[in-house]
């Protein structure tokens, strides 16, 4: 449910109607905007009419958000979040779409170190990078763990630019915390609900996947969950869904979920080209259709050598086809933010 304030309401009202709320063991989530207050109701609020809190004061309507997906509806939060990563990247609204870059796996500091200076080199402002890797074989490379996190950590302050890698386990969080800018839950993990728990508690901003197989619906309810447990900064990362063609994509890249998702919700949506479909020939392409869509930024797996990589090679661009792109994207990027003014 949400409560419409007058624009006229005055503190008071406002805050007698956040007391009201609460008192009857109903959460709120307060939206102020320019013009007016929004005040999203969350909990059992079926059992109370509309009427019932029309008649406080200051109350202009009161409306039922339908979805079950509250507090990341765009019904409780008209604005676009924006999430800002160490007072500088900033993903949703207006700002220009943010590239994060890096090699799937982290491997050694030598490599990672020269793959972080070529992604800033060409305008990334974060670097990716797993530490933890979750792979179908039990005998496939399954990360550096503590190592790895080391490695981004040196990349991170020789570079400046922000760190963002998976965690895996609740019992991994806070040796991930302590070396990252933005936690990514992977799309393996999208509805490991212990997990996204114990992500929804921290003071850190969280990178959610879509699963592989997961509606969209499924999708911005495992963010609803993040979210009910106090954490607010997610940024929503499409990265394509399995379907009944495998032998062309590694899974079927749905650009349709960026504008859905972003007139759903009020959090920003990022698109991962690499995953989407799992041969570095259609990274290219399917980064310039998230940006052209609207998507807020691209998670792109670039390594010196793909051919060599530990982990998900085919689908890894190299420096080059990684250099061209960035290229393509400013010019796109430019095109955009004009057309938009």
């Amino acid at each position: 449910m949400i409560i419409i304030m007058e624009p006229e309401a005055s503190e008071t009202q406002i805050q007698n109607v956040i007391n009201h709320i609460h008192d009857l063991g109903i959460k709120t989530v307060v939206n102020r905007g320019v013009v007016q207050t929004v005040i999203a109701a969350i909990g059992e609020t079926a059992k109370y009419s509309t009427e019932h809190f029309e008649t406080l004061d200051g109350v202009r309507k009161v409306e039922r958000i339908q979805v079950p997906f509250k507090l990341a509806s765009r019904d409780s939060h008209h604005d676009d979040t924006v999430v800002v990563i160490n007072n500088n990247v900033k993903f949703g609204g207006d700002n220009a779409p943010v590239i994060i870059a890096g090699p799937c796996s982290v491997e050694n500091e030598e490599t990672l170190l020269a793959i972080a200076k070529v992604a800033k080199e060409c305008g990334a402002k974060m670097l990716r990078g797993g530490a933890f890797k979750p792979r179908t074989g039990p005998r496939t490379f399954e990360g550096l763990g503590k190592l790895g996190l080391e490695f981004l950590d040196i990349a991170r302050k020789e570079t400046g630019l922000a760190v963002v890698t998976e965690v895996m386990d609740a019992r991994d969080l806070d040796l991930v915390c302590e070396f990252t800018d933005m936690l990514q839950v992977g799309a393996r993990n999208m509805q490991n609900f212990t997990l996204l728990n114990e992500v929804g508690g921290v003071n850190k901003p969280v990178l959610l996947k879509r699963g592989l197989s997961a509606t969209i619906d499924e999708w911005l309810l495992a963010a609803e969950r993040i979210m009910d447990k106090g954490n607010s900064q997610i940024i929503m990362c499409e990265r394509g869904i399995r379907t009944f063609d495998n032998k062309y994509t590694r899974n079927t890249a749905d650009i349709a979920a960026i504008p859905v998702v972003k007139h759903l919700s009020h959090l920003p949506v990022i698109f991962d080209p690499s995953h989407a479909a799992g041969k570095w020939n259609l990274v290219t392409p399917l980064a310039k259709a998230a940006v052209v869509a609207g998507a807020n930024g691209l998670i792109i797996e670039i390594h010196p050598e793909p051919e060599k990589a530990l982990s998900d090679g085919p689908q890894t661009l190299n420096f080059d086809n990684f250099k061209k792109l960035c290229k393509d994207l400013n010019k796109l990027t430019s095109v955009s933010l004009h057309t938009k003014k």
